[in-house]
């Protein structure tokens, strides 16, 4: 693993790491985490899939894990289109470094949303999502729809406006965010078409220019996203070629798996098997 630190289009620095195979067989991997989690928790997912012969750039958004600025985020300016530009520099760093290979994005969450905002989507050849959903507060799992009014309504603008950031670690809710970031999520999450319909027909455009494949991989047993979420958001990518997946604890052998535990070193027989396949799959020619 190499740790890097890159600089963005609007001049930010971002912190990546690098997972070089010992030869890159297949092409390239960057992974968008899902919000609020750094990329040290990919960490053991991307060393594994280099070692299946993958190149695997991960990185942390700006302001949040390595990419916190020294003052922290108290004033801290970023919004969510700030982080689809991070996505962006990581992309642009990956490709660079084998531009002849095919490119494909692992998205956790959040990482499955952002790719439909971004600039540079000819230089990717695929897409795996994995546990992600539109983030509709009506289309949340069950146990999380009770709850969110009160997040979105009181917690979020009473923590925000006192704190001058979302104070996330300390009430142990999602992680530090920059205001910018908290403040549109909330707005994209309170809308029924999610980002595009809280940012309008710009945004729904720039989905709908997304031409790679869409591979969306749903858990039975995910606390934060439902099935309906899932095809909500996949839907987004129209012009994509795009599929839903759905697995369940049982089919891997597990008793729990849930929204966080695809990328846990215990999945590495069990889950990991099967990720890497549907990338190398993005690359087979399609059945007649």
């Amino acid at each position: 693993m190499r740790a890097e630190t890159i600089q963005t289009a609007d001049g930010t620095q971002i912190a990546l790491r690098v997972y070089e195979p010992d030869s890159p067989d297949h092409g390239n991997v960057v992974i968008g985490g899902a919000m609020g989690v750094r990329q040290d928790y990919y960490a053991p997912f991307a060393q594994w899939l280099a070692t299946q012969g993958w190149r695997v750039t991960t990185f942390d958004y700006r302001g949040s894990g390595a990419s916190t600025p020294a003052g922290g985020l108290r004033g801290f300016k970023a919004d969510l289109f700030d982080w689809t530009h991070d996505y962006e520099a990581a992309i642009d760093h990956a490709h660079a470094a084998l531009p002849a290979r095919p490119l494909y994005l692992l998205g956790h969450s959040l990482g499955a949303q952002l790719p439909g905002l971004l600039n540079n989507q000819d230089k990717v050849s695929g897409m795996l999502s994995v546990a992600a959903g539109s983030g509709y507060w009506r289309e949340n799992a069950p146990k999380l729809k009770r709850i969110v009014p009160y997040f979105w309504f009181f917690l979020v603008p009473l923590a925000t406006r006192l704190c001058g950031y979302f104070p996330g670690k300390k009430l142990k809710k999602v992680g530090d965010l920059p205001t910018g970031v908290i403040m549109q999520w909330r707005k994209w999450c309170l809308n029924p078409k999610y980002s595009v319909g809280a940012e309008g027909e710009s945004v729904r455009l720039r989905y709908a220019n997304v031409k790679f494949p869409v591979m969306a991989l749903s858990i039975t047993d995910d606390e934060l996203m439902t099935l309906r979420g899932t095809h909500s958001l996949i839907n987004l990518y129209e012009n994509a070629k795009r599929e839903v997946q759905r697995i369940a604890p049982g089919d891997l052998g597990v008793r729990r798996l849930g929204h966080f535990g695809p990328f846990r070193s215990e999945q590495e027989f069990k889950l990991w098997p099967g990720l890497a396949r549907h990338l190398s799959s993005f690359a087979l020619p399609a059945a007649a």
